[in-house]
């Protein structure tokens, strides 16, 4: 009798197997990867347009590390489970895509497999990537090749286990990645469609502005909602038409003019975006940059706002708080950024009703006052202004003083920042 139900329990345990290998294989399968290669029309404007999209794409910022040879690799990518390193994108024939072919590069573009057919981590946003036609990823390719070969051996991750097990990635690609490249909506204008594509794809927006899971993965339904920036800490806000916490107010040129040159009135750039821009935005056509800001001011509110918290600290301490941060402010702020709040357009941003003040999260306004920033310098605004690092001479009391202060100026409600808050961010 045991020996019977030891049977039937083996023989469950084998069928949820079976099902379970049966469903990574459907999943992880992808019936788009044998799509050939079409010749291009015209070699030389294919290297060109190659060169244009990589810089859409942002590539060599990531495949360059800080002082080395340009799409070389080696760059950590900093993650929750340890860092990933850039890989080679040269021509070198041992460690770079001096081997590869362009069916090679679309395999990897688009299904996030690499040469040998081993998974790639999702570091590399393949799964954004494989909106990319398979024209663009050609294109691409050619340009890469025609780059100076440069040996440089990629680095092994550096994870922490279970996460450097590479079978890992069935699972998580079953759970997080579905192939499948972008289809134009019928119902939409070609520049809307254009400036999806390109949010969606290369310009893989959705890799900091949606939010992740405890698995580093995002929720389709939530995508561009806004979130936290794993290890970086930096808050990406939501990119849709909400009025109150998003895009919703804002002038369709002005969003252009801060993707193109990191300024727009009463506003800048700063943090990893300040790089996307430097390394890649700024490099964009106005056409598509312009394209990017109509599809992105279309968008309906994915997910709800960050809700607004109660203060953790009595009235009069938060009270307090605001007194002092306002004397604070006037010695320090305002010479910049007016005693009105109101900023300099284009080159202070104004406080005063900005949502990226008022957030419920504001790790971003610590981070500046602590250590300051500068919007990227591009053609559109070659010598930008910056704001010094006050995290040397401001205490973290007088930090949350004055970061609670502009919280609540002109207007401005939001939470107060506690001391602890202020200390969180002082090292990173």
């Amino acid at each position: 009798m045991k020996r019977s139900y030891l049977l039937r329990f083996f023989a469950l345990l084998l069928g949820i197997f079976t099902v379970f290998v049966v469903w990574l294989f459907l999943a992880n399968r992808n019936p788009d990867l044998d799509q050939p290669s079409v010749p291009p029309a015209d070699p030389a404007l294919q290297l060109v347009q190659g060169a244009y999209l990589a810089r859409v794409g942002n590539c060599m910022s990531c495949h360059t590390a800080r002082g080395g040879e340009s799409y070389a690799g080696g760059r950590a990518v900093p993650t929750p489970f340890g860092n990933i390193y850039t890989s080679n994108l040269t021509p070198d024939a041992e460690t770079g895509l001096g081997k590869w072919n362009s069916d090679d590069f679309w395999q990897a573009m688009h299904n996030g497999k690499s040469k040998d057919g081993s998974l790639l981590y999702p570091a590399f946003p393949y799964t954004n990537y494989t909106r990319v036609t398979r024209a663009d990823s050609d294109a691409i390719f050619a340009y890469l090749q025609t780059l100076p070969a440069v040996s440089q051996p990629n680095r092994a991750p550096e994870l922490r286990s279970p996460y450097d097990n590479r079978l890992a990635l069935y699972v998580w690609r079953a759970l997080y990645f579905r192939p499948g490249q972008y289809t134009n909506d019928d119902r939409q204008s070609v520049e809307w469609n254009r400036g999806a594509y390109l949010t969606q794809g290369l310009g893989h927006c959705s890799a900091c502005h949606t939010p992740r899971d405890g698995l580093g993965g995002t929720d389709l339904k939530a995508e561009l909602g806004g979130g936290m920036i794993p290890v970086l800490n930096w808050y990406a806000p939501p990119l849709n038409s909400d009025a109150q916490t998003s895009l919703g107010k804002w002038e369709t040129e002005h969003l252009a003019a801060l993707l193109k040159t990191g300024v727009a009135p009463s506003r800048s750039v700063s943090g990893p975006m300040a790089e996307v821009v430097f390394g890649s935005l700024q490099y964009a056509k106005d056409e598509d940059i312009k394209a990017m800001a109509v599809y992105l001011k279309s968008l309906p509110q994915q997910i709800a706002a960050p809700v607004v918290t109660a203060d953790s600290m009595p009235d009069e301490t938060k009270k307090n708080m605001v007194k002092a941060g306002a004397k604070l402010y006037e010695n320090q702020c305002a010479s910049c950024h007016q005693e009105s709040g109101k900023g300099v357009p284009s080159i202070y941003p104004a406080l005063a009703g900005s949502r990226a003040i008022t957030t419920p999260i504001a790790t971003n306004a610590i981070r500046m006052v602590l250590h300051g920033g500068y919007a990227p310098s591009t053609a559109g605004n070659p010598r930008p202004y910056g704001m010094p690092p006050y995290g040397h001479s401001m205490t973290d009391e007088e930090v949350a003083s004055v970061v609670t202060y502009i919280r609540n100026a002109w207007g401005n409600q939001a939470s107060a920042v506690s001391p602890n808050d202020v200390n969180r961010y002082r090292s990173r």
